[in-house]
């Protein structure tokens, strides 16, 4: 049995999963080191294969990555060189068909991540569609009805902006991100808590609301999905939201590696 690895190397998490054909079979999240060579990413990724039941009788047939950290995407793209040099790779940069038309001021700005959310939203829900990506800043795509990515919005992040506020306030610190058991808080956990989990639940209604406004004439044609390491944080409590879809960056590898694949 012949699989597939997709590889999305965030600015905070790695995220990697094992495709059966079209089924994330396996999957793993790991810290984002930049400072990790090729051999001790491969020690790390051989060390993880190792240990799933799964690839007892299997072998990985073929690599899908995309970066958003530069040094990392270099020794991603060497550790795949030295260690899976006989095993067909696609990297997600220019030159790679994707499919998606992008229709912003300067391309090249837009992260590959980005495109591939949009790639797999389109092949999954269609268009008019708004990406949510809960990841190190949390991030707003919109899909035209023809599946051109026609542009963003980008706020701070769920984490980023705890440590921040963790930083600033003498008497704050950092908790745990779970649901209060109201919004009127009754202590400053969970008083830090509501904030957070209903702050950016808000956030995200209030940015949607007028995104699907200028993408559509029905705004309600528009499908809202939410993926990103956070999601599940705020689904539950976001009313605009339609769908979570966790492992939509690695449907979209899938994808653009049957594209381009050798």
């Amino acid at each position: 049995m012949s699989l597939l690895l997709a590889i999305d190397v965030g600015n905070t998490h790695t995220v990697l999963g094992l495709f059966d054909g079209d089924e994330v079979i396996e999957h793993w999240r790991l810290a984002t080191d930049p400072r990790r060579t090729a051999d001790e990413i491969a020690v790390v990724l051989q060390g993880l294969l190792a240990q799933s039941p799964l690839l007892k009788n299997a072998d990985i047939g073929g690599i899908a990555l995309c970066s958003t950290v530069p040094s990392v995407l270099n020794e991603m793209r060497e550790m795949c060189r030295r260690y899976y040099g006989d095993v067909s790779a696609v990297i997600v940069e220019p030159g790679v068909r994707t499919g998606v038309p992008v229709r912003m001021d300067n391309p090249k700005e837009v992260g590959s991540d980005r495109i591939v959310n949009a790639l797999a939203a389109i092949h999954l829900y269609g268009g008019p569609c708004v990406i949510v990506d809960f990841g190190t800043a949390t991030s707003f795509d919109a899909v035209s009805a023809k599946g051109e990515y026609v542009g963003a919005v980008t706020a701070p992040g769920i984490e980023i902006s705890v440590d921040a506020l963790a930083a600033a306030g003498a008497q704050l610190h950092k908790v745990e991100l779970v649901r209060p058991r109201s919004v009127i808080a009754k202590n400053t956990v969970e008083a830090l808590q509501a904030g957070i989990i209903y702050g950016f639940a808000g956030q995200v209604d209030g940015i949607v609301e007028r995104m699907a406004a200028e993408l559509a004439d029905d705004p309600d044609e528009v499908t809202v999905v939410a993926t990103g390491g956070h999601a599940a944080l705020v689904v539950g409590e976001a009313r605009s939201i339609d769908v979570h879809e966790p492992w939509l960056t690695l449907i979209g590898l899938r994808l653009i590696y049957n594209r381009n694949k050798p």
